[in-house]
């Protein structure tokens, strides 16, 4: 899913990332596919069986929807594993960066397409961490959070707000596939900068 790998406008310099173009946006186009890169991406190479279990669609779905992955770069074949009968598949970068104001321009239908395909995973994680919350051990229910506010801001300001965020992220050490848990826990966070339907449509002059 969108995972932390799944980022829409992440800063420019990100290590390892890949920026969308039209090609892998309409390729991001589609639930499945989210939510198999950022599984590849969190827990190391798999194959398609493994991976449509994680997701509870049949095997063939899944190896379709890696195949069209690989296609457009985002996945590869892990040739250093498996064997004839077995297919092993590994990301190819671990985030995701989409330069929504130009792109979005020129493919508005796929990009909001991606948008809610990330989306859908962001609410399937949500629903994930939340049915396991009460077998969690005590100090980490006690820094479980879930709450909104609503602001009422500049465009400028609300470009300030999402920048400050991100800066304070980016003090913490990303989680990887390979880390050790010994100490540790992955800790999802996500948040989103989105203007209330009810915002009038600026005039052109």
């Amino acid at each position: 899913m969108a995972d932390a790998a799944e980022r829409p406008d992440s800063p420019d310099g990100e290590e390892d990332s890949v920026v969308l173009d039209a090609k892998g946006l309409r390729a991001l186009a589609h639930p499945v596919r989210v939510q198999l890169v950022g599984l590849l991406r969190k827990h190391g190479p798999s194959t398609a069986t493994r991976l449509a279990e994680r997701l509870e669609v049949n095997s063939g779905t899944a190896s379709y929807h890696l195949r069209q992955l690989a296609a457009a770069g985002f996945v590869a074949e892990d040739t250093g594993r498996g064997n004839a009968r077995e297919r092993w598949w590994r990301a190819v970068h671990q985030l995701t960066r989409f330069n929504h104001q130009d792109l979005a321009e020129r493919e508005p239908e796929a990009a909001l397409a991606y948008l809610r395909s990330v989306h859908s995973a962001h609410v399937l994680r949500t629903q994930q961490g939340l049915n396991g919350l009460q077998t969690l051990p005590r100090p980490w229910r006690e820094v479980f959070d879930m709450s909104d506010a609503t602001l009422r801001l500049t465009p400028a300001q609300a470009q300030e707000l999402r920048r400050e965020i991100r800066s304070v992220i980016d003090r913490y050490p990303r989680a990887s596939a390979a880390e050790d848990l010994r100490e540790t826990e992955r800790v999802w966070v996500t948040f989103q900068v989105l203007p209330e339907g009810d915002v009038a449509p600026q005039e052109e002059d």
